[in-house]
């Protein structure tokens, strides 16, 4: 069999020669065991993605202001009225006033009627009965009472305490004004005054806090307002303009109400004349003596009774009644003493100046110059008790022969 096969594989070489044939293939060499790939673990899954919310950038930090601590209150001394007023002894005897010159005597003309009134009367009796040249000052409260300290006006005849008390007291302190009597008498004053005939249409507006009502928001309320309650306060420079924005705050009436500034009190009372014979709706500002007041059927609505430690804090009560003195700077009594005793001896009350402000009232259009003349005409027996018997005589005669003093303001 080997032999056989032998022969077999030698006549197959034979033949692949003969026919060209590539040589034999080398010699096969096993490839490497086989080894088998570590077992897979399939991958946990990725878990769901959820979409960022949308980015806002944050707002510019703006570093915050250092803060300062607010300086304690100190309550408002309580008014003590002053011992009345004694004339200035003098050392020598004063000379004659036909001897001693005569300097102007100048009025602080406070801008409202009632000072402008009684200013108008004084100058008449200084200039016709004792010879004195006048001359006025016109302006607000705060910067006259200023001028009187200094000397630049000479009488004041109407300053309202305790409304400029602080001020009052250092100028009393430093020797810079005298007090010679009262003026006018003891008054009310408010923010929050209405007519009469208002009340009666609406009798649940009877407080201050009505006001946040909507209802009376929109019956005060004007295209200036912008919904919010026209409320007439002072004119700039009064005392109590700043006294009643401060009680809107205190009131938490901010929002509610809208301020407004009349140029003067003759600007103020016009506008509550104007809306009281149109019967139209009205608040703000009055006192007592005031000529509206006198005059037309008003109401105040209520408001927390007044305290010092309220109005040295939030002034969310009303005002305390006021008390009205003649005060003179303190040269006046030595310059002209028979002006200061006669200035003590005044007796302009409420119930006198009733009577000019009716007048004025009845006559529409009257000026405080025409308001002096006609009461002075019919009142001798009132004026005559301040004055010397030599001054009444000299100021009859001047108004029997219609004169005017030569420092009244021309109208």
């Amino acid at each position: 069999m080997r032999t056989i096969a032998a022969a077999i594989l030698s006549l197959l070489g034979m033949a692949a020669v003969a026919c060209g044939s590539t040589p034999p293939l080398p010699t096969y060499t096993p490839l490497a065991t086989y080894t088998p790939a570590a077992t897979y673990t399939p991958l946990a899954p990725l878990p769901t993605l959820v979409p960022l919310a949308t980015h806002t950038p944050l707002p510019t930090l703006t570093p915050a202001a250092t803060y300062t601590p607010l300086a304690t209150l100190t309550p408002l001394p309580t008014y003590t009225p002053l011992p009345t007023y004694t004339p200035y002894p003098t050392t020598e005897t004063a000379p004659a006033d036909s001897d001693r010159e005569k300097s102007t005597i100048v009025f602080s003309d406070l801008n409202w009627p009632s000072a402008q009134v009684q200013n108008r009367i004084a100058q008449y009796i200084v200039e016709k009965g004792y010879g004195y040249p006048t001359d006025v000052v016109l302006g607000s409260t705060l910067p006259l009472f200023q001028g009187l300290r200094r000397g630049d006006t000479q009488v004041t005849m109407e300053i309202w305490l305790p409304n400029q008390i602080d001020a009052w007291n250092e100028a009393q302190e430093n020797g810079e004004v005298v007090q010679l009597g009262p003026s006018l008498g003891a008054d009310w004053q408010s923010a929050f005054v209405i007519p009469a005939y208002l009340q009666e249409q609406y009798p649940d507006l009877d407080s201050w806090e009505d006001l946040k009502d909507d209802k009376f928001k929109e019956l005060f309320s004007t295209t200036e307002t912008q919904g919010k309650v026209r409320l007439v306060s002072c004119p700039i420079g009064w005392a109590c303009e700043e006294y009643v924005a401060d009680q809107i705050v205190g009131y938490g009436l901010t929002d509610h109400v809208h301020i407004i500034n009349p140029v003067d009190g003759a600007a103020a009372n016009a506008d509550l004349y104007d809306a009281y014979e149109k019967r139209e709706p009205w608040i703000g500002y009055q006192w007592g003596t005031n000529a509206p007041a006198l005059t037309l059927d008003l109401t105040r609505l209520e408001e927390p009774a007044h305290s010092d430690e309220c109005w040295a804090t939030t002034k969310a009560c009303a005002f305390q009644n006021s008390t009205v003195l003649i005060a003179v700077h303190p040269n006046l009594p030595t310059a002209a003493p028979d002006v200061a005793d006669m200035l003590g001896n005044w007796e302009f009350t409420v119930d006198v100046y009733k009577s000019v402000a009716a007048w004025m009232r009845d006559n529409e259009g009257a000026s405080e110059n025409e308001a002096a003349l006609w009461w002075m005409s019919g009142n001798t027996d009132i004026w005559s008790a301040w004055v010397t018997a030599e001054a009444v005589a000299s100021i009859q005669a001047a108004l029997d022969a219609n004169e005017i003093p030569d420092g009244w303001p021309t109208e």
